[in-house]
This record gives C-alpha cells, structure tokens and sequence, in this order.
C-alpha cells in the first residue's frame, strides 16, 4: 500500500475491543487502482510493537487488511464499492471446477517459513508483475521494497513457497496468521503456468490449511462486484462480506 499523506486523525480511547488508545488516519484521497474516474481514501492506523498482533486480531474481523506496518480500510465518499471478504471454512466445499485444479497442482510442494524475502522470490515477482500488472503501482518495485512489503511486520506474518518436483518455484502466497485463521496478503506465481490456475489454488491451499489447524475463517482482502480481477473470490463459498451490518453471507 503507498504510504500517501495523512489528513485527518481521530484517536479512540479506552475501547475494550481495540485497546486503550489507537489512532486512526484518514489519508488524502487518490485515484481509485479498481474503478474509473473514481476517488479512494483509506482509514489507517499503525500497528506495531508488541501490541500489533493483539490489535490486528481486532481490526481484521472489523474489515482492516495490514500493509507494512499499518492497518487500513476503504473510507470513500460515496462509495462503498470494496467489501472485505472470507471464506467460513467449516462449511467449505469444492465443486468440479475446484477439484480439478486441485488435482492439476497435485504434483506442488508447499512450505510455509517465516517471512524472509529472497532473490529468487523477487524474480519470480518481477515475472508476475511485469505479465499481469505491467502499469499498476507495483510495476517500479525495487528488490528493496519488495523486501520491506515482506518482511515490514510485526504481526505473526508467514510465507508459503509453492515448488515443482524439480524444485522449480512456481507460486508464493504473503500471509498474516490471525487469532480466527490466515489473511492472505499477496500472493504472485508463474505466469506461463496458466494451466494449473496457481492463484485459485493458492486459495484453496490456504482453507485446506486453516482447516487442518482449526481455524474459523480464511481472509481474502476486498472485493468488488464491478472488477473482473476479483470475481475469483465468488468461487470460494461459503463467502462472507462485511458491511454495515456486520458479515454477512454473500448470495450464490
């Protein structure tokens, strides 16, 4: 996330549910990265220390999703386009579909570290942006940000590197390790592995994973009904979105 220029700030005190004192920021509006001709500002707040896990197991289920050290949502004037999303993993099944890229991935290993960037991570980045995402803001990232998106944390913050039988890697997913499950940060693969669908199964490694360890839900950042790139995320039901009134299911 850039780190844009802050505007106003709204500190709430003594909130049981948060902590005793947390700062929030509403950042100066920018150009919108998902819809036309529209205008985005965030509402963020530092999350750091030895606090930052506690409150980041507060703000994630309140639609906060984690950049560096920072927590942030969608505050848009007249907007509420961005819905933060999960998939409720008790519930989760596969259709034909799914189970069928499960199958095409198969032959994967997975490894989940600790959050350390390295340069062959950065190349396989490099890769992924440059066939995906030639002209969205990551396009200039240098080795050195990339390092600092990685491993800027103080959360519980995990990578899992997705390698072939020749140990070629192939897919590698940013996650937070919250108290109700895993936030998937970013997440990048192959580009001339189309076949195999990597950031679908991505996903669907992530519930498998939140389900062997008990967890309630997988976290998926936000989606937009109106933006393409983010129909992928219906496909994982059941989905809930949070809005006004809390989280709710998402309709089939």
């Amino acid at each position: 996330m850039r780190q844009d220029r802050r505007s106003e700030t709204s500190p709430v005190r003594d909130n049981p549910s948060i902590g005793p004192l947390q700062d929030f920021y509403v950042l100066e509006p920018t150009p919108c990265p998902y819809l036309p001709n529209r205008m985005e500002r965030k509402l963020l707040t530092e999350i750091g220390g030895a606090g930052a896990q506690a409150a980041y197991d507060k703000l994630a289920p309140a639609g906060f999703r984690r950049s560096h050290r920072f927590a942030y949502r969608p505050a848009c004037a007249h907007c509420d386009a961005c819905t933060p999303v999960r998939v409720l993993v008790a519930g989760f099944k596969t259709g034909k579909s799914l189970r069928r890229i499960a199958r095409a991935n198969a032959d994967l290993s997975v490894d989940m570290m600790a959050a350390k960037a390295t340069a062959e991570q950065f190349a396989l980045f490099r890769r992924y942006i440059e066939s995906r995402h030639g002209d969205g803001e990551m396009a200039g990232m240098t080795e050195a940000e990339y390092r600092a998106m990685v491993e800027s944390s103080d959360v519980d913050t995990r990578l899992a590197e997705f390698r072939t039988e020749q140990g070629d890697l192939i897919a590698v997913c940013l996650l937070d390790w919250l108290q109700d499950g895993p936030s998937a940060v970013y997440s990048f693969f192959e580009p001339g592995e189309s076949r195999r669908s990597l950031g679908t199964y991505v996903v669907l490694w992530l519930v498998e994973a939140a389900g062997q360890r008990g967890a309630q839900h997988v976290y998926l950042g936000y989606w937009i009904e109106q933006s393409r790139k983010m129909a992928y995320k219906t496909r994982f039901r059941p989905l809930e979105g949070f809005g006004s009134a809390g989280w709710r299911l998402i309709a089939e």
